[in-house]
């Protein structure tokens, strides 16, 4: 059972979203957040599986919130699951986001059977989102600068040592947005060993799921844009 906390400052929005996730098999509705800090104090008291969480709200935005969610939370098993509401295509908070930890992203006006699916997914941590936005965010996140602290003594590029050379194979595949079928078809290996690989690539280097492995993957210079 899959539970789900919704953090919007628009009543209607937020209410209409519980709604419909309240009536799909196998989710339950933790509760219903008009901005970021009661989110933060919701989810700490509920522990939800997945937040949606809306990009800009009072109080405390979703940037913000995402933040305090996840600080101290590290692994693919480590707090709950963020997907980011938002009725923009770019936004700076996004890219932020990525950073803060959030999974995935999520147009407001996506149909219902998306919204159902993107929620899946998340709590599951084991595919990237397929939603157009999502891809096209970490498309346009890996041009950017990568952070000076990159290649910095603990940080993205010398985490990178941690895994071994199939695993290091296995990351820049992901990165590459491949499910664990096509990596498998790629390497001429079981789905199982794939999944296997994904799964220690995500321990290893302290990833909640495949999102902020690619996120990683280029932040670290493993992957560089264009490849």
């Amino acid at each position: 059972m899959i539970s789900c906390l919704i953090a919007d400052d628009q009543a209607m929005v937020r209410e209409g979203f519980g709604a419909l996730l309240a009536a799909q098999p196998g989710i339950t509705l933790a509760g219903l957040a008009a901005d970021g800090a009661e989110a933060v104090r919701l989810a700490r008291r509920t522990s939800p599986d997945v937040v949606l969480m809306d990009v800009r709200m009072p109080v405390l935005d979703g940037l913000a919130a995402t933040r305090q969610l996840l600080a101290g939370h590290a692994g693919p098993d480590g707090g709950p699951k963020v997907l980011m509401l938002t009725t923009f295509d770019l936004d700076e908070y996004v890219y932020e986001a990525l950073r803060a930890g959030a999974s995935g992203f999520l147009l407001k006006d996506a149909p219902a059977a998306e919204l159902t699916r993107a929620v899946r997914v998340v709590a599951a941590g084991d595919a990237l989102l397929a939603p157009s936005v999502t891809r096209r965010l970490i498309a346009d996140f890996a041009k950017r600068p990568r952070p000076a602290s990159a290649a910095s003594p603990g940080g993205p590029g010398a985490r990178l040592a941690q895994l071994t050379p199939r695993e290091a194979e296995v990351l820049t595949l992901i990165a590459r947005g491949m499910s664990n079928a096509e990596i498998s078809g790629t390497l001429v290996i079981a789905e199982q060993t794939t999944k296997t690989h994904v799964g220690r690539i995500l321990m290893k280097l302290q990833l909640r799921d495949r999102t902020q492995a690619v996120v990683f993957a280029y932040e670290s210079g493993l992957v560089t844009p264009g490849e």
